[in-house]
């Protein structure tokens, strides 16, 4: 039972997690469309991205999820 519930907590950390990457990718093409890169929020985006991308390469890495 334990395991079971281990596993929907992980799964849904995950989507989380993806839901989340794909929010901060759309919004820094919305900001590279108008220019913006060199804003304070697009760098903000860039180092939430880079965090949340390291977390999907370590899901990776154990083959937790398919690349």
């Amino acid at each position: 039972m334990m395991d079971e519930k281990r596993l929907q907590q992980f799964e849904k950390m995950l989507a989380a997690v993806q839901k989340e990457y794909e929010n901060i990718v759309r919004q820094m093409e919305d900001l590279k469309e108008k220019g913006k890169i060199r804003s304070v929020t697009y760098q903000q985006l860039l180092a939430r991205k880079m965090t949340y991308q390291n977390m999907l390469s370590m899901y990776e890495l154990y083959d937790l999820i398919e690349k």
